[in-house]
């Protein structure tokens, strides 16, 4: 008897859920001991979430992949008792091994969660804890009673030094304790921290938070709180031994000394440095070593602290930022020595440097399998990260793509996409633009970037060849959250060599501004992109993450402006040209948001949505084909390859690929993907995607791809999928399979593929770097 696929995969699921059933998830759980199975807090205050109180639980149970199903724990369960066999080891090292509740760890949980509620203003707060244990399980539920908290009813400030005392009330808004807020202990600290970077920033070198105490009354009605913050002077001890008070004071800048050749291992660096030739230049001194690897000039354009200069501390977070800029350093150190000149407290600043790696070399490697057709792609860049000893970068980039094509393919140049690429491009680390005072430049904090480039590609249509360059900027704005990349100009030549005859005979007849969209062309852009982000790629946060990015783009305003001036001659279609070459116009926005929510660090959902729109107009009336949005992709809707999803319900001449016409105008991409770690380096997700493009007019070569308002979401694509995804910290490998759910080019009847899913028709595997947002 020959089984059906269907029912094949019916077998399959049972045969892995009995697997897992029959492992029991109590095996390695002793007499007298219980398997802690779930953990849960509730609460009788909304304004107190249980999500905030779940880092004081001091054990949870064993981790659960996507929340359901325990594979750490399955793979340690089985494990044998024999741990001299290599294989049993094997499982236990891969598993994790049962949590096994722990009466006491529950106490300190109830004893940590009343802290935090005190600590919130809920001093009288109550935390009971219920148990249950069921056939070697144990659930414990924390249940908190917040009552009544405490508010903060008075403020008085008790600041013997009139000098901090200005300083601190020069701006009342900013002051963290009002009368009325909860008498949170987490806010006092936060404000103990504020006055402290305030008054280091105004020169008070010496100056920390434990200067700052409070003086709370807490006896009066209707749980107030008289709050009174105290700055304390300096206690020092006399020749006498007597403990005295002196008031804080300022400090200034004396002198600057560049340690260029610092190597933080050396213990004996601390007290005397191995200086072979010292420079003074411009008021500071740089102490070089062996090898002079830097200009005197990059140096001090890169150092915010000045000789004779009040100490502010954002300065030295501002050095550190624009040293740490320099690829050419590994490490950066700012250290200052307080000296007495007559009456005046200074410091003496050290700024040590270690130079890093000169040269680098990274390989990404992109991978795609569509219904058969295999693919690649394969991207080499090397550095040069101090070219010119001014810290200057020259990047060299190739890259290498192929795909093989299969289907009704007769009349085409070859049957299959080649692309070979390189790029070449230097990166200054300053804002290099003239007429720009040299202080605005190094505020900045800006790189600037001329790049040229050339690219190969042979497609099943045809040949082209685009040749570039630009001048562009990159800079970064409060404390890096938000950050800036300007394309100044940005100009490209697109040539095609060859083109197949069928190619062109498919291109209507009647309509020659399509046709102009494969011929010879020129593009001179603009552009701006804005990014904000709370990510930090060092450390690995427990809290939501959201990346925002925003781009417009320009091209051809100036040429047509000049065109018009100058009264050129126009074409055949009312074109103006450059040369004997057509330029595009066009106006393109676009905008990406995601967010993930972290339940924990091995649980997270990540949400995406962007969208874009692209106008042509002027000398323009449909935008050359590599500016034109596709869709599907490892970064896309998954459940298509690269450029085989739309533009609406069009599915390409004769239900085939059409690299030609699936391409559009508008585009719209919606996402979600809950990502769960397993075991190892190994992470497993589950994935939706939804999204299209679709063309601003009605092409006749692209039938049902134009936007329509009113029926635009029922050409919505969807797709789901698993992930699997190794995460080797510095970078990530995912291997994605996606399934079409529902394909808007598929008659209606047929579009909800998801019914009658085939493996061959629907599938799409994908391999790439990164996450797909």
């Amino acid at each position: 008897m020959r089984l059906s696929g269907k029912k094949y995969n019916y077998i399959l699921i049972c045969l892995v859920v009995t697997v897992l059933a029959s492992c029991s998830t109590t095996r390695h759980v002793g007499p007298n001991q219980y398997l802690l199975n779930r953990v849960s807090v509730t609460t009788d205050n909304s304004a107190v979430k249980a999500g905030e109180l779940k880092p004081y639980i001091k054990q949870e149970p064993n981790h659960k992949t996507f929340g359901i199903i325990g594979l750490p724990l399955f793979f340690y369960n089985l494990s044998g008792q024999d741990t001299s066999k290599w294989f049993n080891r094997w499982l236990r090292k891969i598993g994790t091994p049962p949590v096994i509740y722990d009466s006491t760890l529950t106490i300190k949980s109830q004893n940590e969660i009343r802290k935090a509620l005190n600590n919130k203003g809920y001093i009288n707060a109550v935390v009971n804890v219920d148990t249950i244990a069921h056939k070697k399980k144990m659930k414990v539920r924390y249940k908190v009673t917040t009552n009544k908290p405490y508010h903060i009813e008075n403020i008085s400030y008790n600041i013997p030094n009139t000098d901090i005392e200005k300083i601190i009330m020069k701006d009342t808004a900013s002051l963290l304790l009002k009368p009325g807020i909860l008498f949170d202990r987490n806010v006092l600290e936060e404000e103990r921290q504020r006055i402290s970077n305030l008054l280091r920033n105004n020169g008070y070198y010496a100056f920390n938070k434990e200067y700052i105490t409070y003086t709370a009354d807490t006896s009066l009605r209707n749980n107030g709180v008289e709050l009174e913050l105290n700055l304390m002077p300096i206690p020092v001890e006399n020749k006498n031994n007597e403990l005295i008070y002196r008031k804080h004071d300022i400090y200034l800048i004396n002198d600057v000394y560049f340690v260029t050749n610092y190597n933080p291992m050396s213990l004996e660096q601390d007290k005397r440095f191995n200086v072979k030739d010292t420079v003074e230049y411009k008021g500071y001194y740089i102490l070089y070593g062996d090898k002079q690897y830097l200009k005197k000039e990059v140096l001090i354009n890169n150092c915010f602290l000045q000789p004779g200069a009040l100490f502010n501390n954002r300065d030295v977070d501002r050095t550190y930022a624009a040293f740490g800029r320099l690829k050419i350093l590994k490490y950066v150190n700012i250290r200052f020595v307080p000296v007495k000149i007559g009456e005046q407290d200074m410091l003496n600043c050290y700024i040590l440097l270690t130079e890093g790696k000169g040269q680098t070399i990274s390989v990404d490697v992109e991978g795609t399998n569509s219904a058969g057709d295999l693919g690649f792609a394969l991207g080499l860049t090397h550095q040069h990260r101090n070219i010119f000893r001014g810290a200057q970068t020259l990047t060299t980039k190739f890259r290498a793509a192929y795909e093989s094509m299969s289907g009704n393919l007769s009349g085409i140049i070859n049957d299959n996409y080649t692309e070979l690429g390189g790029e070449m491009g230097i990166t200054l680390p300053e804002f290099l633009f003239p007429f720009i005072q040299s202080s605005v430049r190094k505020r900045l904090r800006a790189t600037t970037e001329f790049a040229v480039n050339i690219n190969y590609q042979r497609r099943p249509e045809y040949t082209r060849v685009i040749a570039g360059g630009g001048w562009n900027y990159k800079w970064y704005t409060h404390q890096n959250i938000y950050r800036h990349h300007l394309d100044l100009v940005d100009i490209s030549y697109i040539y095609l060599p060859k083109t197949s005859n069928d190619f062109l005979n498919n291109l209507p007849s009647d309509n020659p501004l399509l046709r102009n969209s494969y011929e010879n062309h020129f593009i001179m852009r603009s552009s701006y992109v804005f990014y904000r982000s709370n990510l930090n790629p060092v450390v690995k946060s427990n809290h939501n993450i959201y990346t925002l990015r925003v781009a417009g783009e320009i091209a051809g305003n100036v040429l047509y402006g000049i065109s018009k001036l100058t009264k050129m001659k126009q074409g055949e279609y009312g074109e103006y040209s450059i040369l004997g070459i057509r330029y595009a116009q066009y106006a393109k926005f676009d905008m990406d948001y995601a967010y993930t929510f972290v339940f924990n660090e091995r649980n997270s959902l990540a949400l995406h949505a962007g969208a874009g729109i692209e106008i042509p107009y002027g000398n323009s009336e449909i935008l050359p084909f590599e500016k034109r949005y596709f869709s599907g992709g490892a970064n896309s809707v998954r459940g298509w390859s690269v450029r085989t999803l739309g533009p609406g319900r069009y599915k390409g001449i004769n239900q085939t690929i059409d690299f030609m016409n699936q391409c559009g105008d508008i585009r719209l991409d919606l996402n979600a993907e809950y990502r769960s770690k397993l075991i190892w380096k190994l992470e497993m997700a589950a994935f939706i995607d939804a999204g299209n493009i679709w063309t601003i007019k009605n092409y006749e070569s692209q039938p049902g791809g134009q936007f329509k308002i009113n029926s635009f979401y029922k050409e919505i694509a969807l797709a789901y999928g698993l992930g699997i995804r190794f995460d080797f910290n510095y970078f990530l490998l995912r291997f994605d399979l996606g399934m079409k759910a529902f394909d808007p080019g598929m008659p209606d009847s047929k579009q909800w593929v998801l019914i009658k899913p085939r493996f061959s028709r629907d599938a799409t595997f994908h391999f790439a770097v990164g996450y797909p947002f």
